[in-house]
């Protein structure tokens, strides 16, 4: 399938936001051009807003867009959360601080300050760390985090945090490919069977391709958080 004969299935529209890490501030200002385009044209049937991972990290509110995410969401409206790899190396964390590294040094240290947990000096200091953030986490964001899905499809477009691999068939996809894979990926141009609707690589604007369509527009440092807007064989784009 490719994307300029794509579509939703009929009384479907979707609103897939990129990563949004951290920046509090966009994703409020995106709910309200969401809600606007909403007012303005109210959807036929049901209405889904989907988020395609890396909530946290590297901007100031990560603690603060996980509670906007878990809270009560607008009637009419359904949302549904995938996973990113950021939310992976927290969960990673959580569970076995000493293999994590990895997430500290990949804008972590953001996340802990924003649940005011101290950032570790030393790797000795890992397990109070962990311990500190498990204190501070709240029950609802832990679960919220246990509680991400890695992949969805709705009719012609399947839609996930980092991409797939090529060539493998749509359920026999790992979960590290799901949420890491990039190059071999993003450079192919294969038919994956649906339309790929991914974030996980920055771009400077949407990247619309024939097999996928990346919507990562580096919202940390750019300002720029991107909603795309599926219905039927629309496709459109809100962006703050």
């Amino acid at each position: 399938m490719l994307l300029e004969a794509a579509r939703l299935p009929p009384g479907l529209r979707i609103y897939a936001i990129g990563d949004i890490h951290g920046r509090l501030d966009l994703l409020d200002r995106l709910h309200d051009l969401i809600a606007a385009d909403i007012a303005a044209a109210p959807p036929s049937g049901r209405c889904l807003v989907l988020y395609l991972g890396d909530y946290i990290d590297r901007g100031p509110e990560s603690a603060g867009v996980i509670d906007r995410l878990c809270r009560p969401k607008r009637a009419g409206v359904e949302t549904m959360a995938l996973l990113g790899n950021h939310e992976a190396m927290m969960l990673e964390f959580l569970d076995a601080p000493y293999g994590a590294s990895l997430w500290l040094a990949n804008g972590g240290d953001a996340t802990l300050n924003s649940y005011r947990v101290k950032v570790p000096a030393s790797f000795d200091d890992l397990l109070m760390t962990q311990r500190s953030l498990r204190r501070a986490l709240p029950r609802h964001h832990h679960d919220f985090l246990l509680g991400l899905e890695l992949q969805v499809r709705f009719g012609d477009y399947l839609f996930v945090h980092a991409g797939i691999k090529p060539g493998l068939p749509l359920d026999r996809q790992s979960r590290e490919h799901m949420i890491w894979i990039r190059d071999v990926f993003l450079d192919s141009e294969a038919d994956h069977g649906a339309v790929v609707v991914h974030g996980h690589t920055i771009v400077h604007a949407v990247e619309w391709r024939p097999n996928r369509v990346g919507i990562d527009t580096g919202a940390y440092t750019t300002g720029h958080l991107t909603a795309l807007v599926l219905e039927d064989g629309e496709k459109r784009l809100l962006q703050t």
